[in-house]
């Protein structure tokens, strides 16, 4: 801890030309609520742990790009692997909040979720602050 205060006290020191242990102080407070809003709430990991597979990760994005209901034999076709697979896929996407199902029928379509869209959407203009 004392090395990341002393790199701290250098980059307050650099930015407003002089640093005292109080402007220190009340940079780690200021780290420590940032810690606790970014780290408190996990509920989005498990999405993020989906995403990390190649095959729901090209399903997830091919539906957010197609802006419409697909159904599974249109996206078989996008994903080199079996139908089994791909059911596997789409069952964990919709457990993971990023995708619903609709049944018509024998045919089941699928769109993504805002939570998908969202995610994408940031993703595709390249937001980072």
């Amino acid at each position: 801890m004392a090395e990341s205060t002393t790199r701290i006290r250098r980059l307050i020191t650099d930015e407003l030309g002089d640093c005292c242990d109080e402007d220190v102080e009340q940079r780690l407070a200021e780290l420590q609520s940032l810690a606790e809003t970014a780290f408190g709430d996990e509920s989005i990991r498990p999405v993020f742990a989906v995403l990390g597979n190649e095959t729901r990760y090209r399903i997830a994005r091919a539906l957010a790009v197609a802006d419409e209901e697909l159904c599974v034999c249109e996206l078989e076709p996008l994903v080199d692997v079996s139908e089994s697979a791909v059911s596997h896929a789409l069952s964990d996407l919709v457990d993971a909040g990023l995708i619903t199902r609709r049944k018509e029928g024998n045919w089941r379509y699928y769109t993504t979720t805002d939570l998908a869209d969202s995610l994408f959407e940031t993703a595709a203009h390249g937001e980072t602050r």
